[in-house]
């Protein structure tokens, strides 16, 4: 467990700390979900990877495995407010980033793949793009959980 910075202020360091685990549990279910969800069916997940275009044929199904294997890594460390989960999960954030723009760019109508194949989330908005802003948006808690856990080592520097 990661020591937690100490603080005279009282009452505004508590609802600091409850704020970055909070953050820490929100991405662990965000994390979670998406792993439990693709795990459960790996050929499907293939399959949505296989409509971006970037892996060759015989790393799809491997990809579709191991991706939900380190997302359910990923919500483990972050149940437990780990600072290489919170690197692990902004790292992973950012590549889905990376790929959603390219699917953008490419004017791909697909589902983003981030949670199950086919999931309710791209029939009800506009995919890729909803997508994007969402996982932008997720870089939130990972930078507040980050500032958090490491203040303390910061301000003795």
């Amino acid at each position: 467990m990661i020591e937690e910075p100490t603080s005279t202020t009282g009452k505004c360091d508590r609802r600091i700390r409850w704020l970055a685990r909070c953050s820490c549990g929100i991405l662990a279910l965000l994390f979670l979900t998406a792993g439990v969800s693709k795990i459960l069916a790996p050929g499907d997940f293939a399959r949505v990877i296989s409509m971006y275009g970037l892996l060759p044929d015989r790393l799809l199904l491997p990809v579709a495995i191991l991706l939900p294997l380190v997302e359910l890594f990923t919500a483990g460390g972050l149940l437990c407010c780990r600072n290489w989960a919170l690197l692990l999960a902004g790292g992973q954030l950012l590549i889905f980033i990376t790929v959603l723009v390219y699917g953008i760019h490419l004017g791909l109508n697909i589902d983003c793949g981030c949670f199950a194949a086919d999931d309710p989330e791209h029939a009800a908005v506009s995919g890729l793009r909803s997508a994007l802003f969402r996982d932008i948006l997720f870089l939130l808690p990972v930078a507040y959980g980050w500032w958090f856990f490491n203040r303390k080592t910061n301000s003795n520097s």
